[in-house]
């Protein structure tokens, strides 16, 4: 099991990189930051800045989209990272949320970002690539695999994934929903003849150690944030599709907005329909036993990176706890 934090990007320049350098010693492996470029600074800076920092992690955007970066420009600062951090780059990829809503635009099609995803891995690698009826090659690019991360939740994106992606991506912590979303991608990747024996699938949530309503408190926004999507499918397919596991789409039946200006927000006022037990479903709250015992949980399933929404609060104490208590169960 590797570990991840994500940032969402709207701390001090000196901050995230203390806390990187303080996640690498503890243990963790991949740094992530939301590619949200108008609620939020650009995540570009900020992960050249925290390679530099560091000598191992691995960090990326979690997640851009098709819509937002310029499929050329995108695949030259994808190879640009890498070149600079010893391979230390990778993608995480969407169709796109915040970044796009907020300018009041839709999220990408499925077909859009898998085009996405196949042309920026060729780009990185040096290949010529036709893409949207224009050909393109860096004569500068290093013979990099770009490896590829595909946030989902739809049918269609999930089987998308399986078919374009090296790894999955989802924004739970409950190990039947995760298992249930990483199934149908590997099964998708399996049909498509592709070899998914090293095929990554991440768990990504939000923490809290400690006192149970408090910790309810600080995560409450994480199921919001997902209602988003939820509230994409439950849209398409319904409110009772059979494609759809109902005790994931029937918590958002009261619903009533949500405001992208206060997104990832842990004090946010569209919070009031979320229940407790989707809080302690969708994230992991409690002892340090807890936290190990649920990825324990998530590692049986196939999960193979946990990765920390590190955007609750106390985030130095996150990450040191993590680095006593958890991290060391899993080496």
């Amino acid at each position: 099991m590797d570990f991840g934090i994500t940032f969402k990007g709207d701390i001090t320049r000196r901050r995230t990189v203390a806390l990187c350098h303080q996640a690498e010693v503890a243990g963790f492996k991949y740094g992530w930051f939301f590619d949200s470029h108008v609620l939020w600074r650009d995540c570009y800076p900020n992960i050249a800045m925290c390679m530099e920092a560091t000598e191992k992690m691995i960090f990326g955007p979690l997640v851009t989209n098709p819509g937002v970066r310029e499929w050329s420009v995108a695949a030259s600062l994808f190879s640009t990272l890498l070149e600079q951090s010893g391979g230390r780059f990778e993608l995480g990829l969407g169709r796109g949320d915040s970044s796009r809503r907020v300018l009041g635009k839709k999220p990408m099609t499925v077909k859009h970002m898998g085009e996405f995803a196949d042309a920026v891995r060729g780009m990185v690698k040096g290949e010529e690539v036709a893409y949207h009826n224009t050909k393109a090659k860096f004569p500068w690019a290093g013979d990099h695999e770009l490896k590829v991360h595909i946030a989902a939740y739809g049918p269609k994106a999930l089987k998308a994934a399986g078919e374009y992606g090296d790894g999955l991506v989802i924004q739970l912590g409950d190990p039947k929903l995760v298992k249930w979303f990483s199934d149908q991608a590997l099964n998708a990747g399996k049909a498509a003849g592709r070899d998914m024996s090293d095929y990554k699938i991440m768990s990504a949530a939000p923490v809290w150690m400690g006192d149970i309503e408090k910790g309810r408190e600080q995560t409450k926004w994480f199921p919001a944030m997902v209602g988003n999507h939820v509230s994409d499918i439950v849209e398409k397919y319904g409110l009772e599709s059979d494609d759809i596991p109902h005790y994931f789409t029937k918590y958002i039946k009261d619903r009533k907005g949500y405001d992208y200006g206060k997104h990832a927000d842990k004090d946010s006022g569209h919070l009031d329909f979320i229940s407790d037990d989707v809080i302690d479903a969708f994230g992991i709250i409690g002892t340090p036993e807890d936290h190990v015992k649920k990825i324990k949980e998530l590692e049986r399933i196939g999960v193979t990176q946990f990765n920390i929404y590190l955007m609750c609060g106390e985030e130095e104490k996150i990450v040191a706890e993590y680095g006593e208590h958890v991290i060391p169960e899993f080496r």
